[in-house]
């Protein structure tokens, strides 16, 4: 085949490809968007007396009062959409953006590991012989990179269609699917500790190994596809590990964003040093420090697994991972990265470390830092820098901080309501909260209050495994601004929507949404979130009066304290306007 050929064959497969993308992002909103059809019924005319001039006028005017009411109503109810849709969009870039840089980051990492790194000079070595001018290997390198990513891109692809856009927000909730991402990747670091080797099948290698014998662009496609099968039990548990925040940010594209960056980071190095052979002399041999990479990795990947473990837990209150559990794991593991870099420690695929390297010492010195940034949270330090990652400090039973939070004093009757016992109070002990905050979790109860208050509520579609909750929590609303306005000016009102408790049997229902029955809290309030506002985001925040009804358009994780306080505002302002 030709290399003119191989470009047709390989344009065509990324038009197919961008196709499969464009069928999957709009074809469900150009259904939604489709009007219905007009009808109108001829039957059951009844004739009756006609009207006075004098009722004729009054009914045209009212007819007229009506039709201007209809449109400011329709006007504003599409500049809320607008702006709704605006900030979701706005949300949802931020987000892939993340997942596309931990995608990168991710394959960097595993273009590091010994299944990879070393095919470098063997890789770039046949493009160089076989294409026989510059020009050829150059062409030849990029088509294998594309087809590196190709492959990635369509397993992220292939992950999202069969799990669906809504399942993915779902798992991440999923007890069960956390107990089992748990379990995969704490295998995964047992295997890049060197436990054991995971393989795909060598039938798998050779078959495609055979074909990569091949001419023209399907040579080089079938060669790609041989180093995704044979790198698998490096990239494998890589894969695995930044999989995982794909589905816990829940995001449509999410795997698919994820696998591209994780792809581009594999498919550069091979393209780019095929381009300029000569610079392969100024990169490290192949050695020892490749198992080192492995076995850090493997480290981190055993530490991430208790993320997933935590989620379980909070969400099914067991109340046994808490807080300084997970963290004392992660100080011995810091601790273990720290002795393994200096040489105090070696697993059986090791060599032996004579001496440190300038880099080597620098990821020690880094590891260590870290591990010693991490004990003060042991007595109620906040960790800013990972509290999203950790449980949260609410389920902390010593810390030292509780004693010293100053809140706002406010007189009876101005900051106080007679509601009764305060609903799931108890359930949601445990939840993540901001200090001198009062926060309610039943929407009737906020309702009451904020009639007694004259206040408006400021609704929080939050969730025990939401990370951005956690950062909008230890970020944004302790900062004395927003503080001041969410203690004094709003009843808070916290929707928590993958809490597992089940509800009362006469509180059951059928959703008219999904058609399911809603048996648990955290299923009512989705499925309040969805019905009502049209989203199943967290977190979502909603700003309604005592009646329900949405004062300003709702917004999502928000890091731009002078946005959110912006937000907070307009609220305020809404509501104020709204009692006159």
């Amino acid at each position: 085949m030709t290399p003119v050929k191989g470009r047709g064959l390989l344009f065509r497969s990324i038009s197919v490809l961008l196709l499969i993308i464009a069928s999957w992002l709009f074809v469900p909103q150009a259904k939604a968007m489709q009007p219905s059809a007009d009808t109108i019924s001829t039957g059951d005319v009844e004739f009756t007396e006609a009207p006075s001039a004098s009722q004729q006028l009054a009914a045209q005017k009212a007819k007229t009062d009506s039709i201007a009411k209809i449109k400011a109503d329709s006007v504003s109810k599409t500049k809320v959409a607008l702006n709704k849709a605006v900030g979701n969009s706005k949300d949802s870039n931020a987000s892939l953006w993340q997942l596309f840089i931990i995608g990168f980051l991710g394959g960097f990492a595993a273009f590091l590991l010994p299944c990879v790194y070393p095919m470098l000079p063997l890789t770039v070595s046949f493009f160089t012989k076989r294409g026989g001018t510059r020009a050829n290997a150059i062409w030849q390198s990029c088509l294998y990179g594309l087809s590196i990513i190709f492959i990635y891109v369509f397993f992220g692809l292939l992950i999202t269609i069969v799990f669906g856009p809504a399942a993915l927000n779902g798992l991440a909730t999923n007890g069960i699917f956390n107990f089992f991402f748990f379990l995969m990747l704490l295998v995964f670091g047992a295997s890049f500790l060197g436990a054991f080797e995971i393989t795909l099948p060598s039938s798998l290698a050779n078959k495609l190994d055979a074909n990569s014998d091949k001419g023209g662009f399907a040579g080089i496609f079938f060669m790609a596809a041989t180093l995704v099968v044979v790198s698998f039990s490096c990239t494998g548990p890589a894969i695995g590990g930044v999989l995982a925040n794909a589905f816990i940010k829940g995001e449509r594209l999410g795997p698919a964003i994820l696998m591209f960056g994780f792809a581009l980071a594999i498919a550069l190095p091979f393209t780019i040093f095929a381009m300029f052979p000569s610079a392969l002399k100024s990169l490290p041999k192949s050695g020892g420090w490749l198992n080192s990479v492995k076995v850090i990795l493997g480290f981190i990947e055993i530490a991430f697994a208790l993320k997933f473990l935590s989620n379980v837990d909070l969400a099914y209150h067991w109340n046994i991972i808490d807080r300084e559990v997970v963290l004392s794991i992660w100080i011995a593991i810091g601790l273990l990265m720290s002795l393994y870099l200096i040489g105090k420690i070696k697993f059986s695929h090791d060599s032996d470390v004579s001496h440190l390297t300038v880099t080597r010492t620098f990821f020690a010195m880094a590891a260590f830092a870290f591990t010693v940034y991490m004990i003060p949270g042991l007595w109620g330090a906040p960790l800013k820098s990972i509290s999203a990652l950790l449980p949260p400090l609410s389920t902390q039973d010593f810390d030292l901080s509780a004693g010293g939070v100053s809140t706002t004093t406010v007189s009876a009757g101005t900051n106080t309501a007679t509601v009764g016992e305060k609903k799931y109070e108890e359930i949601f002990k445990r939840l993540p909260k901001v200090k001198g905050i009062d926060d309610w979790y039943d929407y009737d109860q906020a309702v009451e209050v904020s009639k007694q208050l004259h206040k408006p509520i400021m609704i929080d579609f939050t969730g025990w495994n939401c990370v951005n909750c956690r950062q909008m929590e230890q970020n944004v609303f302790p900062d004395p601004e927003v503080f001041k306005r969410l203690q004094n000016e709003f009843v808070m009102l916290q929707l928590v929507i993958d809490d597992k408790t089940e509800l009362p049997q006469n509180e059951q229902f059928i959703s008219t949404v999904s058609g399911k029955k809603i048996t648990t809290i955290g299923g009512k309030w989705l499925d309040f979130e969805i019905s009502k506002y049209n989203s199943n985001a967290q977190p979502y925040y909603v700003i309604i009066n005592e009646k329900g009804e949405t004062l300003v358009p709702p917004q999502g994780a928000n890091s731009n304290i002078s946005e959110f306080i912006k937000f907070l505002d307009s609220g305020i302002a809404a509501y104020k306007n709204s009692t006159k």
